[in-house]
């Protein structure tokens, strides 16, 4: 006899942010800032917001000082412009480069400690495919905290909303949005201790879910990033943007798949082969190990691939090296500490003394949850759903297009964040207070979980992940080809089958980890489907999105794509145009805001 679930209590609040990671607490403070007295509700998968993914981004956040004598925000769009491959938003690049330096400042004057240079002001550091006059040398742009930016960030925010009393709910996921009347109107929630699913109605939604990469056999993403924002959407009848689009980054340690941050190369590591040869300057004479993250991605590959390559015993991993050994102890010991600590700990090796193993690890979602430059979620390209906002790595605004710029995440999320924040005030004037439930609240979320609880199965749920995550990296990974997306959506199919026959050990609700991993597990293969089969729609190569049959980029392929999912591998594509308002608007050097060449 199957369980009966239920909804155990209704609460109601003005906004409801799913996800309280940096993005969705920079949302939730420009609402207090401006109407404080609002009830804000903010949930958390973990058991507290300050273990949020957003802590673990090391280098910097990338933003022009206006008064800079060197740098401008318009060197900084062109290098997002062209670092997307031509294919982020252009509306989007101009908000987001020129809100970059207000976010630093209101960071700083809200308590984030920024290193400094000895002149006193915040210092910056060079990252991959930020330079300086249209391409001309590196940028120094991205302003940081030694390499643990992502962490005073999220302490800044996090502070922030806590004196403004926004109410934190941990341990818990969204498990359905409330649609009623194509009016988003909160969400069902399934809190894991308890074991209980609540309702939350809210006046507006913010969707700030983060990252989706643990599909991947080496991912840098924390384990609770399983893509259960984008997953939400879909059942919920909405469409996503450009999920092919799956950044690799080039130096994840191996073993375990945690970053070794861009910031070492932006203070002088350098990449060797196993002849100890720095092998950038083949793939990129001017930007060598710089380059942008795609690139060097399959160079490190290509490397391998050629035999100029290594393999790690101890981890079973092909890898080459990272050269930190000419640095000066000062910047060992001041500027990355963290990331050698985790060398040290982790690898075994001591960066002052030794060359450290890397491989590319699967790192940032470049597509997501589509909306327009406000942050307003898009149910097709010419409507939005009224009350429904996303922003950060689970939102497609779309700022990177096909290939994201390093330390232009957490300018996004921090700026974007605000945007999305600020139109919700604006939505709020207006906004009606939800009377009660839609009549087919919970069908979805109990659904699912009914399935889960009443399988009888002999599938291990360990066995199934991991075949999940070798055949994404194998198939759907840095280089792609139709023959292994067919046979990976196939495979994927097959995993479906099976995720849906694992047993439970038991069938109580209260903190019932199987329950929980399934669910994931169900999450991470709806959106390698859709990864898998936007791959192999998109018969071309642009940043993230390489097809070894189709190398080059083809303007037949210039827009995003949106994608449906009304049923698991029943996948429909729509278009949505990239927005060109830096070109047509015919303003300084406009002609490079065209599909330009990609060089470095």
């Amino acid at each position: 006899m199957g369980k009966t679930l239920t909804i155990d209590s209704t609460l109601r609040c003005d906004v409801l942010v799913i996800g309280a990671g940096g993005a969705g607490l920079r949302a939730a403070t420009a609402i207090c800032e401006q109407i404080p007295a609002k009830k804000i509700i903010a949930l958390t998968k973990l058991t507290s917001p300050q273990k949020s993914h957003t802590t673990t981004a090391q280098g910097g956040m990338a933003a022009v000082d206006p008064k800079d004598p060197i740098d401008r925000p318009i060197f900084h769009m062109f290098d997002t412009w062209k670092g997307s491959d031509c294919s982020a938003d252009q509306n989007v690049i101009k908000k987001v480069c020129e809100m970059g330096w207000e976010e630093v400042v209101w960071l700083e004057k809200h308590g984030m400690h920024f290193s400094r240079t000895e002149e006193g002001r915040i210092a910056k550091r060079p990252f991959g495919g930020h330079m300086l006059n249209f391409g001309d040398t590196k940028a120094f742009r991205a302003c940081y905290e030694a390499d643990r930016t992502g962490k005073g960030i999220m302490d800044t925010v996090w502070s922030e909303s806590l004196r403004y009393g926004v109410s934190f709910f941990g341990q818990c996921v969204a498990t359905e949005l409330l649609l009623k009347d194509g009016t988003c109107i909160g969400a069902v929630i399934f809190r894991y201790p308890e074991g209980k699913f609540l309702a939350i109605l809210a006046k507006a939604t913010i969707m700030a879910t983060g990252g989706n990469t643990r599909m991947y056999q080496v991912s840098s993403n924390c384990r609770g990033n399983t893509g259960d924002g984008l997953a939400l959407a879909l059942n919920a009848g909405l469409p996503v943007m450009a999920l092919e689009a799956v950044q690799f980054h080039p130096t994840g340690m191996v073993g375990p798949g945690i970053l070794a941050s861009e910031a070492l190369r932006g203070e002088g590591a350098i990449l060797r082969n196993k002849d100890e040869e720095p092998f950038m300057e083949r793939y990129a004479p001017t930007a060598k190990d710089l380059a942008p993250r795609d690139l060097i991605s399959r160079a490190v590959v290509q490397e391998m691939r050629e035999g100029r390559g290594l393999f790690h015993e101890g981890h079973n991993a092909p890898h080459v090296w990272l050269d930190l050994r000419h640095l000066p102890k000062e910047v060992h010991e001041k500027k990355i500490q963290e990331v050698c600590s985790f060398f040290k700990r982790f690898v075994g090796v001591d960066p002052e003394k030794d060359l450290c193993p890397v491989t590319p690890t699967a790192h940032y979602q470049m597509g997501g949850i589509p909306t327009n430059e406000f942050g307003e979620v898009q149910s097709d390209t010419q409507s939005i759903v009224p009350g429904l906002f996303a922003c950060g790595e689970v939102a497609a605004a779309s700022l990177h297009g096909l290939n994201r710029l390093g330390t232009n995440s957490l300018l996004e999320l921090i700026t974007m964040g605000r945007v999305t924040g600020e139109r919700v005030v604006e939505y709020l004037k207006d906004a009606k207070k939800p009377e009660d439930l839609p009549p087919d609240a919970e069908h979805i979320a109990f659904n699912q979980f009914s399935t889960y609880l009443n399988a009888r199965g002999k599938e291990k749920y360990g066995q199934i992940r991991d075949t999940l995550r070798n055949l994404m990296m194998e198939k759907v990974g840095i280089f792609r080809t139709e023959e292994s997306l067919v046979e990976a959506i196939e495979s994927l199919r097959e995993l479906k089958e099976r995720a849906m026959h694992v047993a439970v050990g038991t069938t109580s609700l209260k903190a019932n980890q199987d329950l929980w991993q399934i669910w994931e597990l169900n999450n991470l293969i709806t959106v390698s489907m859709v990864i898998a089969q936007g791959a192999l729609m998109r018969q071309e190569s642009r940043g993230g999105h390489f097809r070894e049959d189709y190398p080059e980029r083809s303007n037949e392929f210039n827009y995003h794509t949106l994608a449906s999912m009304p049923e698991f591998d029943t996948v429909t594509f729509g278009k949505r145009p990239i927005d060109m308002s830096i070109f047509e608007a015919k303003g300084e050097r406009f002609e490079l805001f065209d599909y330009i060449k990609r060089e470095y």
